[in-house]
């Protein structure tokens, strides 16, 4: 595995390095000891698979609070995503910034999200699928979102949005001192 940095402190894109011959081909996915090795967190409480059927559909930005912080590992395993994360940690150089990468069946890649990032994420194509492993269990209490319109980030989503569910929409504007109270 390739671990490329995003530009945002602590994400990663991750390309895998595929062994070929003549059946296709054979790579690592995942490595604990790897992650590890890069200072990134390793621990897998859940993994998660979504299903958006309409290109558009808008999920996100979520993340969640300590004590549940979690930190994510992302794929597209059919069609195409366009990921954004958005770091919300308030001690970090890359405060408030974002980073937008393309996931799809197709290139293959991954993405490492750390702790208090926000992260949200749009179908490219109809029938997409993501599927992602978490740190930690979910926990509705810790759950926190902000609004993926929201004019403080100003990202620009490669689609209109077709679909976004109503608990999505109703995610407050960002207020800097909601990750100030939160932060470890």
């Amino acid at each position: 595995m390739q671990f490329i940095p995003t530009g945002l402190a602590g994400a990663f894109i991750i390309e895998l390095e595929p062994i070929a011959d003549d059946r296709g081909f054979f790579a690592r996915a995942f490595c604990a000891k790897a992650f590890e090795a890069q200072g990134l967190k390793s621990a897998i409480a859940q993994c998660n698979l979504s299903l958006s059927h309409q290109q558009g559909t808008l999920r996100g930005l979520h993340y969640q609070t300590p004590p549940a912080a979690e930190a994510k590992f992302l794929r597209c395993i059919q069609g195409a995503n366009y990921h954004v994360i958005v770091d919300l940690r308030p001690e970090s150089v890359t405060y408030l910034q974002h980073v937008g990468v393309e996931l799809s069946a197709q290139n293959r890649r991954g993405l490492y999200v750390p702790e208090l990032f926000g992260h949200g994420y749009q179908a490219l194509t109809d029938g997409s699928e993501a599927l992602y492993s978490v740190s930690e269990f979910y926990t509705p209490g810790c759950e926190q979102g902000i609004r993926y319109d929201d004019p403080t980030f100003k990202i620009d989503w490669p689609l209109p949005v077709s679909q976004l569910s109503a608990k999505d929409a109703a995610w407050p504007l960002f207020s800097p001192t909601a990750t100030a109270e939160v932060s470890p």
